[in-house]
């Protein structure tokens, strides 16, 4: 299905959440909107062509057991398998190595789009951006971020450490406390669920950062809920950083 569906050009965006998300940032991007009869006068005025589907029709191209009634058909971006770093990259991008659950993929994405991230970067052994777990658990955020996919990652987080970004490693042999006060442009890499972050990308980064657990607890946190804390810190400015300590 990922080799089909790269060559089709198009991914499959379901239910109204995602479709209305989609709707309101990337609507461009849209090329069809898919609908059953009920829902079809709900998205007639949007200027995007609307075709009528059975719902025996609708449920046999949905992954969801219950579909909504409604799904775009949307293009995707031209770049996203390619080691091409935007010109517009902006100043905070994570990089996923070799997360192969589409769920944590598509959580991780969400949460960069919600905390102001501008892109991310994964590798080959990533799951399919595009797969749909991954576009249901983004909830409409796909395409909020740039993306790249490539085998050639190690070699893209190279160059831009010689742009000025700092390169964070998220890892469980990681320095601690974790502080983020002087973190400016910067990557934040996650490792995969099982293995971990790759002592190739350890080598290649600025820095090493882990969570601290408590010893009765987990050894360690899923990596989707790993990303959204690390976000979180890197994206919080000096002063409401202050801020929350003082709180505190």
């Amino acid at each position: 299905m990922p080799k089909e569906r790269r060559l089709a050009g198009y991914f499959l965006a379901e239910g109204k959440r995602s479709v209305d998300q989609l709707l309101t940032f990337c609507r461009s991007s849209i090329s069809e909107l898919l609908c059953i009869e009920e829902t079809a006068s709900l998205y007639g005025d949007t200027g995007i062509a609307v075709r009528v589907l059975s719902a025996q029709n609708m449920k046999s191209i949905c992954t969801s057991r219950t579909p909504q009634g409604i799904a775009a058909l949307v293009q995707i971006p031209s770049y996203v398998y390619t080691s091409d770093i935007p010109e517009k990259k902006g100043d905070k991008i994570i990089l996923l190595e070799d997360v192969q659950d589409p769920g944590n993929i598509g959580s991780l994405i969400r949460t960069a789009a919600a905390l102001g991230y501008n892109g991310v970067i994964m590798s080959d052994k990533c799951a399919d951006p595009f797969s749909p777990k991954v576009v249901q658990s983004t909830a409409g955020s796909l395409l909020s971020v740039w993306i790249r996919r490539s085998g050639n990652y190690l070699e893209m987080a190279d160059q831009l450490k010689k742009e000025g970004y700092e390169l964070i490693c998220a890892d469980l042999r990681g320095d601690e406390p974790l502080d983020f006060k002087d973190t400016k442009s910067h990557i934040l890499a996650l490792g995969s669920e099982g293995a971990g972050i790759s002592q190739k990308l350890i080598d290649t980064g600025s820095r090493t950062v882990r969570i601290p657990v408590t010893e009765s607890g987990a050894e360690s946190l899923n990596v989707a809920a790993a990303g959204a804390i690390l976000m979180f810190m890197c994206s919080r400015s000096p002063e409401s950083r202050q801020g929350l300590r003082a709180k505190g």
